[in-house]
């Protein structure tokens, strides 16, 4: 048997039981969710939203909008926003871009902001001080409610990823996130995928913690 075609079916078998297996994984850049009262302020009183393109979890979006965030040492330019808009402002970074930024910045997950650090985001001439909000997302998977018997996860449980990537590696402290609104995908910020060198395409397995 041709050596070729004999790799082209091992890769197809590979590929098929890593779908029946496996999450897909999808890295995030830079960006902010904005309240009400921060898109006044950015952006002009009752301003709404411009949708751009639609992202992989229902409901959510890119924006045309973009802002700078501006700390002590540096500013990011250009980072995206995404809606709708949420009852509480909230901008997400790597590791990277925080000492870019001169900020330290914790890692949360969303939606858990107390005590975290702020940020001046600007867009045009308009500026405004965020008081809190300013994270490094924890890793995480979001999980529709019918995969959660597939994969034997459990809201809330953290567990651990093997990545399959140019650089495999297992990511530790994952948290699982289930609801009848999610698509099923992991998300990693930019520093994490350098890390594991991915592309479009990368799955990970999950690993059940202590097993």
């Amino acid at each position: 048997m041709d050596n070729q075609f004999l790799e082209s079916i091992v890769n197809e078998v590979i590929k098929r039981v890593q779908d029946e297996t496996c999450i897909e994984i999808e890295a995030s850049g830079k960006h902010v969710h904005l309240n009400r009262a921060a898109i006044d302020a950015l952006f002009g009183e009752g301003y709404q939203l411009t949708k751009a393109r639609d992202l992989s979890q229902p409901g959510q979006y890119a924006c045309k909008e973009r802002v700078t965030l501006i700390g002590p040492k540096g500013s990011l330019h250009n980072v995206v926003v995404l809606g709708p808009e949420r009852k509480q402002s909230q901008v997400e970074i790597s590791h990277t871009d925080a000492v870019v930024l001169g900020v330290p910045v914790p890692v949360r997950e969303s939606g858990k902001l107390d005590g975290t650090p702020g940020i001046v985001i600007a867009s045009g001439s308009n500026v405004m001080q965020l008081e809190q909000g300013l994270i490094a997302a924890q890793r995480h998977i979001h999980v529709k409610t019918e995969d959660a018997k597939k994969f034997n996860v459990d809201n809330g449980e953290i567990v651990q990823v093997k990545v399959y990537g140019k650089r495999p590696l297992i990511f530790d402290d994952v948290l699982i996130r289930v609801s009848d609104n999610y698509e099923t995908y992991m998300h990693i910020d930019y520093d994490e995928a350098n890390a594991c060198g991915f592309a479009k395409g990368t799955k990970g397995k999950i690993l059940k913690k202590g097993s």
